[in-house]
């Protein structure tokens, strides 16, 4: 409310400035023509051109002089009119959002969707923070371990709040937010709030359904992530895994040579193998005619949630080394495998299976796994057994560097394009929800 008072003494006083500056011009520097002096008396009876008194004649003028007063009164009444309007313009028309980045996914969101920038540069710093407009909107965001409940600076009524509700360790800290913005919402220091939510892989989410307001909740919108059934494109709204921006995944800019060279290898897969999964059957497949020789594989039976430098380095060469990434499900399918391989133009081989628990087909959408990259239009390959990779990779191998190099380009800008319009909707689903609806 504070900033908005500000914007708004800013209108009224450049509007009064410009008027005031109008007015002086008016007085005392618009030339004027040459008035007569006005007769005290006019014969009632006589022509127009009669002399009453010696000297005294008629003002030819003295009706223009009447139509500038008249006007000048019109462009006063005009001032105040835009003066008026500006400020309700400010107030139906002004959004300012504050983005609480409490979960990694909220920096595929700042930094990667709405190409963001973060002062300072560091990563490991204890508070970070940037801010951008974006439509009618101007959003700040505030991420690192200082931002704690009560202890910054709530700068905005309007608030997203970026959460981890994968296990129950992440949603018990979770609601520790949502039961501190809460307390904002009933001391009337915000008035709305949105969601952001890393979703359970299984899509067990039912924990936050109470803190929606269709429940009697006081959260607006939830943006979740996976296939949550309950997506109904009103106040539930499926979001994009995006990245591992917690293993400090890069944005990647694409460069000549990523998109015109040849590359060393048909595909890649590098990742954990888990026992009894389709990941054991991929790796047979790979051996059986010795297709591993052609690909980037490095398997290994433990999942590992930090990369080191070398680690890390070896997974963005084999994507920007491969014409294709494998990407088997695990516990859910979709994986940040699926955007980073987007990330370098090498073409996501996505197992199209839906994984076990409650995610699956919304009232919305009945595509189910990967319903929001499909409505989307991914250029994907999607298999439905890893016996189907042969024949893939057989097509792969006849394919001439120009056909790959067009598919590297088409895929590139599909998935720019996805980010804009997960960004534009983002930001149209705010508006219409926080900004006042113009009745007329």
């Amino acid at each position: 409310m504070r900033g908005a008072r500000k914007r708004l003494c800013s209108a009224l006083i450049v509007a009064y400035g410009l008027f005031s500056l109008y007015a002086a011009y008016t007085v005392f520097l618009r030339p004027r023509r040459p008035a007569a002096r006005r007769p005290s008396h006019r014969d009632r009876r006589g022509p127009r051109d009669h002399v009453a008194l010696g000297n005294e004649e008629w003002n030819p003028w003295e009706g223009d002089e009447k139509n500038e007063l008249v006007a000048s009164q019109q462009r006063y009444e005009a001032n105040l009119k835009m003066i008026k309007n500006a400020r309700s313009h400010l107030e139906q028309t002004s959004l300012r959002v504050q983005i609480w980045g409490k979960a990694a996914i909220g920096l595929y969101l700042w930094q990667h969707i709405f190409g963001g920038h973060l002062q300072p540069a560091d990563v490991t710093a204890q508070w970070r923070e940037g801010s951008q407009k974006a439509g009618k909107t101007y959003f700040s965001f505030v991420t690192g371990p200082s931002v704690v409940p009560g202890y910054f600076s709530v700068e905005a009524e309007n608030v997203v709040l970026v959460l981890n509700g994968r296990e129950k360790a992440k949603i018990a800290y979770a609601t520790q937010w949502l039961h501190y913005a809460q307390t904002l919402i009933q001391t009337h220091k915000i008035q709305h709030v949105a969601v952001v939510l890393l979703g359970n892989e299984q899509c067990n989410n039912e924990w936050i359904q109470p803190y929606l307001k269709r429940h009697g909740g006081f959260v607006n919108l939830l943006f979740v992530t996976y296939d949550y059934a309950l997506v109904n494109e009103e106040d539930i709204f499926q979001w994009p895994l995006g990245v591992a921006t917690y293993r400090n995944f890069p944005i990647v800019e694409p460069s000549w040579s990523m998109l015109h060279d040849p590359r060393s290898y048909l595909c890649n897969f590098l990742g954990t193998v888990y026992k009894n999964s389709s990941r054991e059957t991929l790796m047979e497949i790979l051996k059986q005619d010795g297709l591993d020789k052609l690909c980037w594989i490095a398997a290994r039976e433990q999942w590992q949630p930090q990369e080191t430098n070398e680690s890390f380095k070896n997974y963005q060469d084999a994507l920007l080394q491969s014409d294709l990434t494998l990407c088997p499900v695990g516990i859910n399918t979709e994986c940040y495998r699926i955007y980073e391989a987007c990330s370098y133009g090498s073409l996501p081989v996505i197992e199209d299976v839906m994984t076990l628990g409650d995610c699956g087909n919304s009232s919305m959408y009945h595509s189910a796994p990967l319903q929001l990259l499909k409505t989307m239009g991914a250029p994907f390959i999607f298999i439905k057994n890893w016996k189907e990779l042969p024949a893939v990779l057989e097509k792969e191998k006849k394919m001439s560097l120009q056909e790959k190099i067009q598919r590297r380009k088409k895929l590139i800008e599909w998935y720019r394009n996805f980010k804009a319009w997960m960004r534009q909707k983002f930001i149209n689903t705010l508006e219409n929800s926080f900004l006042p609806s113009d009745k007329g």
